[in-house]
Order: C-alpha cells, then sequence, then structure tokens
C-alpha cells in the first residue's frame, strides 16, 4: 500500500493504492492521525487506485472518522470502484460516510 498526501483548497487530499490489510492499515492510520495532530480536519480519501481493503481498512478509516468528529471535521471519499466499492456497500459504510465519484467533486462540495 502507498500513501500520498496533498493539500487543496483547505482539504488534504489522501490517495491510497495497492491493498489496505490488516498489515499496512495501520501505517493509514498513523498518517492520519499525524495530519489531525497538525491542526488538520478536511480530508478526502482518493481511493481510486485502491484494490482491496480488509475489515482492518475499515475499521481505520472509521476511527480516523470518529477523531474528527470533536473537531468538526469532514471526511469525504472518493472514487471508489470494483470490490471496494461493494465492501463499502456491503458493509454499510457507503451510508455513514459522503462519498464521491471523484476528487474533483468531492473538492467542489467543500
Amino acid at each position: 500500500m502507498e500513501v500520498a498526501c496533498r493539500k487543496e483548497k483547505n482539504t488534504v487530499i489522501v490517495s491510497v493504492t495497492g491493498r489496505m490489510d490488516a498489515l499496512c492499515s495501520m501505517d493509514f492510520e498513523k498518517i492520519l492521525d499525524e495530519q489531525i495532530a497538525a491542526g488538520e480536519t478536511r480530508f478526502i480519501l482518493d481511493l481510486s487506485g485502491l484494490e482491496y481493503i480488509s475489515s482492518a481498512g475499515l475499521q481505520c478509516v472509521l476511527t480516523t472518522a470518529k477523531k474528527l468528529e470533536p473537531r468538526q471535521g469532514d471526511l469525504i471519499l472518493a472514487a471508489l470502484k470494483g470490490t471496494v466499492k461493494e465492501v463499502f456497500e456491503i458493509s454499510g459504510f457507503s451510508s455513514i460516510f459522503t462519498i464521491a465519484e471523484s476528487v474533483d467533486s468531492a473538492l467542489a462540495g467543500t
């Protein structure tokens, strides 16, 4: 799994590629924790390059969202496709999170 962060329109865009499983989901959470500790509160997760997400990965996404709640933060998921999109739908996460078709459409809504 690779994670890259960039900032655009006061929003941190976190691009995740590869597989987010139990082995690497903690790295993902650590990166987002560092961003939150630095004062960031608006995030878009660009999941267009994510091929697989495990329950541990889902848990990290949910944990991050909960950390943002007291800061009135936002976490938008963008560009889900294939199996990853199905996992979010089946798990019910698609009803918990705002999901955008693309990063550009997520940015337009911020």
